[in-house]
């Protein structure tokens, strides 16, 4: 058995968050799994050895999925740090809510919110993509559905970003973060059912704790979930779904035509530009892949655009094409650990696109302006400066 190839490429330098891709395809080129001292990592850069990691839960463990010690303390025993069976319970009380028959009856809502909020925008005729649509459109759906009120609504986006941000190793982001990030560990540890709605999903994971479904003192950290994963990713596939759809006309107009391509065109957006960029898992054991040998206790930075451009998988993965429809794409993640929101992200997106595919003709957009994160990569600013309506 062989060590893995090394690399001195730091992941978290500002340049390799802003734009990945050609330091992913290097990585890539280099072996399915490569050594970063710079980043105290082995990244996995090929689809299919990053499928089986997911997958493997045993061998690649989600104890620790932060690049630091103090954020994987904090979120010791939450469905996102914890494997089976612990990680079971707690699950299943995140997804209750969330199944195919309950996103039934939201869809016509978020259907009929992101229509209005589309045609009010295409009436001004230019705006900035981001905070009119990205950020606005999720945080009212996911704020109405768990039961927000008051100040936590106010809060979801800073929170939302600092939980994602607090992630990465302890650099200058991270520790910016923290304090932000402690505001919502601090309300997600006293929040109490008399916190939200009456009739919200947030009320009915209470409900959950007291049936003893879930272990006493959970039921906070599992509504954690929801800001700390669902938010910030949510607004990173919207901000996607504009650019692309702006850069690439030819594809809207293929949606437009065959409105049956709407789940296959956001697969692709998800597969062209995850809004993760990395994430964390750590070995249980010494792991050979494709010959050579991980050590155990090793950091492993998934990188899931990596394997959403391998060519090993995907034909001419470079390009972006609505009717490849990629079900398989690895930015949901996969195994036991696969994205728990990702019908209600779908419900967004899909009617996000539906909407921008009935009333708009084409979009004018001026520079999309990136900010360096540690865990997401999404775009901060998108100025729509014009829109040809359908």
């Amino acid at each position: 058995m062989r060590t893995p190839p090394t690399s001195d490429l730091d992941l978290f330098a500002d340049e390799v968050l802003l734009d990945p891709l050609p330091f992913h395809a290097e990585l890539r080129e280099s072996g399915p799994v490569v050594h970063l001292p710079n980043s105290d990592a082995y990244a996995l850069t090929r689809y299919d050895v990053i499928r089986d990691a997911l997958a493997d839960w045993e061998s690649f463990s989600s104890t620790s999925i932060a690049f630091n010690p103090t954020a994987d303390q904090a979120l010791t025993g939450t469905s996102l740090a914890s494997d089976p069976p612990v990680h079971t319970p707690l699950r299943a009380a995140l997804t209750e809510n969330l199944s195919p028959r309950a996103l039934r009856g939201l869809k016509g809502g978020i259907e009929a919110k992101a229509d209005g909020l589309v045609a009010a925008l295409v009436a001004q005729g230019s705006f900035e993509a981001v905070d009119a649509l990205a950020r606005v459109f999720p945080l009212e759906v996911v704020a109405d559905l768990i039961g927000f009120t008051g100040r936590v609504r106010d809060s979801m986006l800073r929170w939302g970003q600092a939980a994602m941000q607090v992630l990465g190793p302890m650099n200058r982001r991270t520790a910016e973060s923290f304090p932000v990030a402690g505001e919502l560990y601090a309300w997600c540890s006293e929040v109490t059912a008399d916190d939200l709605a009456e009739g919200s999903v947030g009320r009915g994971i209470f409900d959950a704790e007291a049936r003893g479904d879930i272990p006493a003192g959970t039921a906070g950290h599992i509504i954690h979930q929801y800001l700390g994963a669902g938010v910030d990713t949510t607004v990173a596939a919207i901000g996607n779904i504009v650019a692309l759809f702006a850069a690439h006309p030819d594809q809207l107009r293929e949606v437009r035509a065959e409105p049956s391509l709407i789940p296959a065109a956001f697969n692709e957006v998800l597969r062209y530009w995850p809004p993760v960029n990395v994430w964390g898992r750590i070995t249980t054991r010494d792991v050979e892949i494709e010959g050579v040998v991980v050590p155990a206790g090793a950091r492993i930075a998934v990188l899931f655009g990596a394997g959403n451009r391998d060519p090993r998988h995907y034909d001419d993965p470079d390009a972006f094409l609505v009717g490849r429809n990629p079900v398989d794409h690895l930015s949901f993640g996969y195994g036991p650990h696969g994205c728990a929101g990702q019908g209600l992200a779908r419900l967004e997106a899909h009617a996000v696109i539906r909407a921008l595919s009935r009333r708009v003709g084409r979009l004018v957009v001026g520079p999309e302006v990136r900010v360096p994160a540690n865990i997401t990569r999404s775009i901060d600013r998108l100025p729509v400066l014009e829109v040809i309506p359908a």
